[in-house]
């Protein structure tokens, strides 16, 4: 989130993440920038903070592009862009008060960082809409559902081969339900979906009210 004076807020793993343990952590982390060695005097010292840090543009740059998230895009422009993580149906809120979201976040924390049910673009969305999916078990990054969606829809098409007897075929039902996943999961149409004050969300956070389940606790509920 750019607040001004060259400055953006943002959510980092800051060495506690709840990450997968699979090659998908390695993914994902190759494709963010590299974090300079050398202190930045406008930064968040690498020692200090909560996982939601206050950086130089610079900085968060690190040599890489800046590209731009769209907000209230149509949903025909949304299915159109087939890579997750460029936009979104929600609506943002306005600049004063995403700004105080950021800003509040910073001294007060987002919880623990987990790269499919808490993450950076997580973040990014909730500043700027105040939208929360209170039921964890799906997430809201497009990205983490991109990485999913992909081989779940190439997997879940299999059946329809009795039906979709040549590869053309079987490629656009693939990607059918690639863009169908892709947009059942915005946060911008899902139904559980709600306005939650920052306020009220650090104070969950700090009760234990609302917290991210690691992969492992969900694993030994089952059984």
């Amino acid at each position: 989130i750019y607040v001004g004076n060259n400055t953006v807020i943002h959510f980092t793993r800051r060495g506690q993440e709840f990450g997968t343990g699979t090659v998908l952590d390695l993914i994902l982390v190759s494709s963010g920038p590299a974090q300079s060695q050398l202190h930045c005097p406008t930064c968040t010292p690498p020692e200090e903070g909560n996982g939601v840090v206050s950086s130089c543009l610079d900085c968060f740059l690190a040599g890489g592009i800046l590209y731009r998230f769209e907000y209230a895009v149509s949903p025909a422009l949304f299915i159109a862009k087939a890579r997750g993580g460029t936009c979104t149906l929600a609506v943002t809120d306005p600049d004063d008060l995403v700004v105080h979201r950021a800003k509040y976040l910073l001294e007060n924390g987002f919880g623990c960082y987990n790269v499919f049910k808490n993450n950076c673009e997580d973040f990014a969305i909730y500043c700027k809409t105040g939208l929360l999916v209170l039921d964890h078990s799906v997430g809201r990054s497009g990205q983490a559902i991109s990485i999913i969606g992909g081989p779940l829809a190439a997997v879940l098409s299999t059946p329809l081969r009795l039906v979709t007897t040549n590869i053309y075929g079987m490629a656009a039902t693939a990607v059918g339900m690639y863009c169908a996943s892709r947009y059942a999961a915005d946060i911008g149409i899902r139904m559980d979906a709600v306005k939650v004050p920052v306020e009220d969300l650090t104070r969950r956070l700090a009760a234990g009210l609302l917290q991210v389940i690691e992969p492992q606790h969900l694993a030994a509920t089952a059984h």
